[in-house]
Parts: C-alpha cells; structure tokens; sequence
C-alpha cells in the first residue's frame, strides 16, 4: 500500500496545499493510504480530511513516519540540518546552485533519502505538469495595482495579507481603485500561466493591458514602451539570453511608468530584466521604492499564490491528482523523471557540501 503522508506548512504565511480533501478521498479510494498533520491554518480543515477518511498526524511529527511513507509539502524543510531519510515531494529549489539547495541536497544524501522537486516533475516534452503560475500572476497584478494607487494618493503600498477567496481580492482592490483613473498596464509572457493570471486580474479591474510575449520581444530591445506605461509586469523567468526590458538607466528617464510587478521575482540572477533593484519585497513591506520624483515602486513578493490560498491550492491540487495516483509506481513517469534529476544533481554535488 502506498502511503502519502501531507505534512503542515511550517513557512509563515503559507496555508495552502498540495492536496485538497476530495483528492485525498480519491486516493484512498484507489488504494493508498494517507496521513495528515494536523494544521490550524491550511486552508483545508482538518475535520474536512477526516471525513475523507485520512489518518490524522500530530503537527510536524513526519520525522517520525515509517519509513515508506511519502512525505508530501509544498514548501521547504526546516533548516535544523538533519538527516532526511525519507522519499519527500516539495519545491527543493535545490538544483540551481543555490547555497540553501545544497544544503538540503547534502541532508539527502547523509539520510539516504530523495527528493522528488515538484519543479522537475515534468511530461514527455519537459513542460511542467503542475504549476502555481496562473495564481502568482493574478496576486502579484493585484499587489501592484495596490501599490500603484497608494502612490497615486501620495503613500506607499501597506502590508498585505491573504484574502479568503478571489472575489474578496476583486472587492478590495475596487475599494482601493475607486475614484482613480486606471493606470495602463504591459505585461510580458501575456501568453504564458503567469502572464494570462496577471492580464485577467488587470482586465477584472478595468484596467487596459498591452499583452507582450515572444513575438513582440524577440527583437532583444530596447523597449521604451515600457516606460509609456504606468504599470509594467514582469511574468518571464531570467535565464540567458532574456532581454533587459527595464534598464539601471530608465531611473532617471522621462516616463509614465511608476510601479513594476517583477512577478517573476528573480532580482540577483545575472540575467534579470528588471535592473533597478536588488532584493525581494515581503508582505510585510510589499514595495521597494528604488526613485524618488518622479517615484518609481518595485512590488517583488516570492510566495504570491499564498495570497489567495484557496482558489492556488484547488488549481495545482487538480493539476496534481493525476500523478499523486500513479505513486504506486515512482520508477516511471514524471516521478522517474524527477528521480533522475534528483540522482543527477546528488551525483554532482561536492563531497565537501554541508
């Protein structure tokens, strides 16, 4: 019997998950066994998995499952430097070079565990199979426009915290909106997950949105549009080659541009296209402002789904299900795959790694 065991989230402010209770129920329908921590904040009760008939696990107490069970979270471990013994599906973020990925790479290896990093589970043509994309787009669209008009009444974007439900976001952003003429909005990979939840957040709100993907940056730029715009959103991974669509230099230009949505939040990778800041905002304090006069606010939050829980947990859960049920087997398929990648980068990894 397969054995899936849903840990709680430990990160602050994160109460999604990966798992909602109809899928667990499926799941059990199909044979397997599932376990789940006991959590106050997830957006899915505990009494919810219960019904479905779930094993109820004390908070934090996969550490000690059975040896066979899958530990399932979304986001990272504790960094207490243990062991991990276990065969855990997560984001690792491990695979990059990252100082923190190497840690958690070498926990691996001293536990004999494995990492199945939902970022490599992936299909026959290497495209994702589960993503929180759409939902980043849409909240980090809805900080922004937040964040524009703050500054558009002559403030600074306040804390945000979670909203219950889509429509709760809609309403308050309406109230934020109301009597401001809407900015315009450009926003590029407009075609890909994220760029199609930042333009619907934009479109919902009434605010016009130039949509830009390959074809209209295929040139490698400039790109003064950009700066015609008083909302620019960024939804494209840095990688090499990626155009710079907002140079150190449009600080001190003429523009109408007055809030960037980085969405895609990479702001130290040599290959950002957005070269006017250095570091990532939080909820706590959702914008950097990176110039003065005319202002110019920078809205980079790294855990954006986590702002609308329910509708970013029901989407990559369904996402998901599919290959949750095909567990019965982890050699093949997208686990194989993912195994591969783990075996690969473990095999890389400097036997001197913490």
């Amino acid at each position: 019997m397969t054995h899936l065991w849903l840990r709680a989230e430990q990160r602050p402010n994160e109460d999604r998950t990966g798992l909602m209770s109809d899928g667990a129920a499926a799941l059990i329908a199909a044979g397997f066994r599932v376990t789940v921590e006991c959590c106050p904040r997830r957006v899915v009760a505990d009494a919810a998995y219960a019904a479905a008939g779930c094993d109820l696990a004390p908070w934090g107490s996969w550490p000690t499952a059975p040896a066979e069970a899958l530990i399932f979270g979304l986001k990272e471990l504790p960094e207490d430097g243990t062991p991990l013994r276990h065969r855990h599906i997560l984001f690792g973020h491990a695979y990059k070079g990252q100082p923190a990925g190497q840690r958690l790479l070498a926990r691996f290896r001293q536990g004999g565990g494995v990492l199945y990093d939902l970022e490599s589970l992936v299909d026959d043509s290497g495209r994702r199979v589960a993503a929180f994309g759409y939902w980043a787009g849409y909240a980090g669209a809805g900080v922004s426009l937040r964040a524009w008009a703050a500054q558009a009444r002559g403030g600074i974007c306040p804390a945000v915290t979670g909203w219950p439900d889509r429509q709760a976001m809609l309403d308050d952003l309406a109230r934020d909106l109301a009597g401001l003429a809407r900015p315009r909005a450009l926003v590029i990979g407009a075609l890909g997950r994220v760029g199609s939840g930042a333009a619907d957040l934009c479109r919902a709100l009434g605010v016009s949105v130039t949509a830009w993907d390959m074809a209209e940056t295929a040139h490698g730029g400039p790109f003064p549009q950009v700066l015609d715009h008083e909302l620019f959103l960024n939804c494209i991974l840095a990688r090499p080659g990626c155009p710079v669509f907002v140079p150190a230099s449009a600080l001190a230009a003429p523009r109408a541009l007055r809030v960037i949505g980085d969405i895609a939040c990479d702001p130290t990778s040599d290959f950002s296209p957005v070269r006017v800041y250095d570091r990532a905002t939080d909820w706590a304090d959702p914008v950097l402002r990176v110039w003065q006069n005319p202002p110019l606010d920078v809205m980079a939050i790294d855990n954006l789904p986590s702002l609308l829980p329910l509708e970013s947990s029901q989407d990559f859960a369904a996402q998901l299900l599919p290959h949750l049920r095909t567990l019965d087997d982890p050699s093949a398929g997208v686990w194989g795959r993912a195994r591969a990648e783990f075996d690969r980068h473990l095999a890389q990894l400097p036997a001197t790694a913490p």
